[in-house]
């Protein structure tokens, strides 16, 4: 292993072991999320994910956990950027307390900002601590939780890459930029929550999804079922995002990025190919 020198603090590279650790957060995500539309209804429990739900958030928090240790590994990482990535899953947790108006809470604006100024992978690590965070503190420990840290990890990671795009930009369009992603997102957030219990319930209807049908008519149900019980609340959310990005933005982000280019190492350590 050997240490290579970087001309600019700011790098893109990552290893394949890294990328996979990433890669199977998403996809182990998307599959606990999608596969009760593909087995039958028969085998679906009473309860939704009262069985895998721990598995799930055993995986999740033991990815998390390898993608640090390889991070730091790497020197990707280091001990001051483990601190702040703590710090601010700490702050974002306790910003769930902060209630607003018809539901909204202020734990999503600071993972937008966060991961636009330190870019994805910090974004899904630290989505993943800020719902975990969140629940202890809430008492919110239940078969959602996992579902609830992986949404939020693809809500940072996206700001990341989002940031990544708009670092160049004049501040305000930036702002403006990051403020519509997370009114967006408090709409997505809510859409794909919901589908951590939609395929379970039976109560019969227009809003219940119905085994077997095509995809269409899936959506045309789950679309009445959101439209119904989650849109007003997620509306709320959104608009939340979108006030507080623009009103904390331009300091937080500036100072999140200060931190971030004083905390980005110019060393990192490579494995060095074997003769």
């Amino acid at each position: 292993m050997t240490a290579t020198a970087s001309l600019s603090p700011k790098r893109t590279r990552i290893d394949v072991r890294t990328a996979l650790v990433y890669t199977l957060v998403v996809l182990i995500g998307m599959g606990a999320f999608l596969y009760p539309f593909w087995i039958p209804s028969s085998a679906l429990p009473n309860q939704a994910h009262s069985g895998d739900a721990p598995l799930v958030a055993g995986i999740v928090a033991a990815l998390a956990v390898t993608a640090v240790a390889l991070e730091v590994r790497r020197g990707t990482m280091n001990g001051a950027t483990v601190a702040i990535l703590g710090v601010l899953a700490a702050s974002a947790g306790l910003l769930r307390l902060l209630s607003l108006p018809l539901g909204g809470n202020g734990i999503f604006f600071l993972v937008v900002l966060a991961g636009a100024a330190f870019g994805p992978r910090f974004g899904m690590l630290l989505g993943l601590c800020s719902m975990a965070v969140s629940a202890i503190i809430t008492g919110g420990i239940g078969p959602w939780l996992p579902f609830q840290m992986l949404t939020l990890s693809w809500m940072g990671a996206l700001a990341g890459t989002l940031g990544t795009l708009t670092r160049t930009w004049p501040r305000r369009a930036e702002l403006v930029a990051l403020a519509a992603y997370g009114w967006v997102w408090g709409f997505a957030y809510g859409a794909i929550m919901n589908l951590w219990f939609w395929p379970f319930q039976r109560n019969g209807g227009e809003l219940d999804w119905i085994p077997g049908s095509s995809v269409a008519a899936t959506l045309r149900h789950y679309w009445s079922f959101y439209v119904a019980t989650s849109y007003p609340w997620d509306a709320a959310s959104a608009l939340a995002n979108a006030v507080l990005i623009l009103l904390t933005g331009t300091a937080v982000l500036a100072t999140l990025r200060r931190f971030a280019h004083r905390l980005d190492p110019v060393v990192e350590l490579v494995d060095e190919p074997r003769a």
